[in-house]
């Protein structure tokens, strides 16, 4: 079959300019780039929203099993649902929403109900006003995490948000999409490793995203008055919890109004790492080796980083075949107040770091 001509400037004028005005930016101001690059997000969104959809699947089921369990539904002969429930009404309501919708379909069974409940309704119940049931039972759903709550309800909010970024068919294109998709691997671990290494074998989102047809910068230069310091001394940056960023493959720094020299590759990164001298203990004994190489950041870091939570970044040093080092400091000789190169972040390509001579030629 002969491929059909489609008339591309037509389907940009249907698909609307503010829509596609993101991909056109990616694409250098070719139409045909951006439609492109339009039609690969749409398909890698497609996959991940498979993924989301099979964990939404096992978190729900899990967590109906453990409560069928923990309220004797076998023995009372009621779903623990119809059951007053610690922790308020959120449940009663959620639960009664669905059935009216379902009653006059005449789809009121108990399994409908259960698959009805929405993915809120079951990060809903990790939540504190549920503090009680975690302890009681809940915690049980999840035994190969660190047994605390927070942990697992900020896991499971973040796969909430990312869900309904690809429901709402949001642009994908500044997302990193597979550090999403790792983060579920790991919440479907939490729950059963199995499972998520079942997740790993069905998805088609790394064979997708590898397909971009249009590059973009790789490396986030970031204002590093205290993170230079910190990766001198330990090869890592941290920043706030859930802060986003592009896809990216290194890290540049921007203090004493210069990007440094050193020009790290990403290693691992991981979000909502609680900042305390335990947390160093438990990671410390750890078989993973990510889990050890923060747990020496945090030694490294908690007199001058304040407990609380961070998302790390490890990055390499000198002499990791994948580290990169500049000539020379790229200086920024921009002046007068707002004029520093970088205020949050900021995406550059590694090649024109390494052509760069100063801040204005990037």
């Amino acid at each position: 079959m002969l491929p059909v001509e489609v008339d591309e400037y037509v389907v940009w004028d249907m698909l609307s300019e503010p829509r596609m005005a993101p991909y056109l930016d990616d694409a250098a101001g070719n139409k045909g780039a951006a439609l492109g690059l339009y039609e690969w997000s749409a398909r890698t969104s497609s996959a991940a929203f498979e993924v989301v959809g099979h964990l939404e699947v096992l978190l729900r089921n899990a967590i109906d099993r453990c409560l069928r369990q923990h309220f004797r539904e076998d023995q009372c002969g009621i779903p623990w649902f119809l059951l007053p429930t610690p922790g308020g009404e959120h449940v009663a309501d959620a639960v009664a929403a669905v059935r009216e919708r379902l009653r006059p379909q005449r789809k009121e069974t108990r399994h409908q109900i259960i698959a009805g409940l929405s993915f809120g309704f079951w990060s809903g119940l990790l939540g504190t006003r549920y503090e009680e049931l975690w302890r009681d039972c809940l915690h049980q759903v999840f035994p190969n995490s660190s047994g605390k709550r927070k942990q697992v309800a900020v896991a499971v909010e973040r796969v909430r948000k990312f869900r309904n970024r690809l429901a709402h068919h949001d642009s994908t294109i500044n997302v990193d999409v597979l550090f999403e998709i790792r983060q579920i691997f790991e919440l479907a671990a939490y729950i059963d490793v199995n499972a998520a290494r079942w997740l790993e074998r069905c998805s088609e989102v790394m064979a997708l995203y590898a397909l971009r047809p249009v590059t973009v910068a790789d490396t986030v230069v970031v204002p590093a008055k205290n993170a230079w310091p910190l990766y001198e001394a330990c090869n890592a940056y941290l920043c706030q919890p859930g802060r986003a960023f592009r896809p990216i493959e290194r890290v540049a720094f921007y203090a004493d109004r210069e990007v440094k020299f050193e020009i790290p590759a990403v290693l691992h990164r991981r979000d909502n790492v609680e900042w305390t001298p335990e947390e160093a203990t438990r990671l410390r004994t750890s078989d993973d080796r990510f889990d050890r190489k923060i747990a020496e950041v945090i030694d490294a870091s908690v007199t001058t980083w304040a407990d609380g939570r961070y998302q790390v970044f490890l990055l390499t040093g000198p002499g990791h075949p994948d580290h990169r080092r500049l000539g020379a400091v790229l200086p920024h000789l921009g002046t007068g107040r707002g004029s520093a190169f970088v205020q949050r972040q900021r995406y550059v390509s590694l090649h024109s770091l390494e052509t760069a001579a100063t801040t204005a030629d990037l």
